[in-house]
């Protein structure tokens, strides 16, 4: 019998990226965030129709956006922006975000402590998708968020 669910994806939601340029951007997150290429089904004629890679041991997809894809699914060059961020925990995100930069990430918001007790900064990648890099630096409890928040609203 076929499990329903493919083993290692149980409770997970696994991000789709569409890219233009899916080859180079698995080549750039290897570099830029150590990935790891699992799977590529490459299409008759060039271009990946699907592949599948993991960052710090979480499953991402992608694959070269169809140019007839508008709207919904297109790439976020195509579209002028993104509404997801791709957010990871790392051991020094001032060094993460160095290494990105050395392949080409652009700078979005430099690494700052966080009120919530991370060390934050946030990355674009050539293909137009943002990382939002991590380190936990201390606990905040619940009360201490939520104190900080108010005191940022003024």
């Amino acid at each position: 019998m076929v499990a329903p669910i493919p083993d290692g994806l149980e409770g997970r939601v696994v991000p789709y990226l569409m890219i233009d340029g899916a080859a180079e951007a698995i080549d750039f997150y290897a570099k830029a965030f150590g990935a790891t290429e699992k799977y590529r089904l490459e299409m008759p004629g060039g271009g990946i129709g699907h592949a599948e890679i993991v960052v710090n041991g979480a499953v991402i997809y992608l694959a070269d956006a169809p140019e007839d894809m508008e709207g919904e699914a297109a790439n976020p060059v195509k579209l002028g922006g993104t509404s997801v961020i791709l957010h990871q925990y790392v051991d020094d995100v001032d060094r993460a975000v160095e290494s990105a930069i050395g392949v080409g990430a652009t700078l979005i918001r430099e690494p700052a402590d966080q009120f919530y007790g991370d060390r934050s900064a946030v990355v674009g990648d050539p293909f137009g998708h943002q990382w939002s890099l991590h380190t936990h630096i201390r606990d905040v409890s619940p009360e201490e968020m939520d104190e900080a928040m108010q005191a940022m609203a003024g």
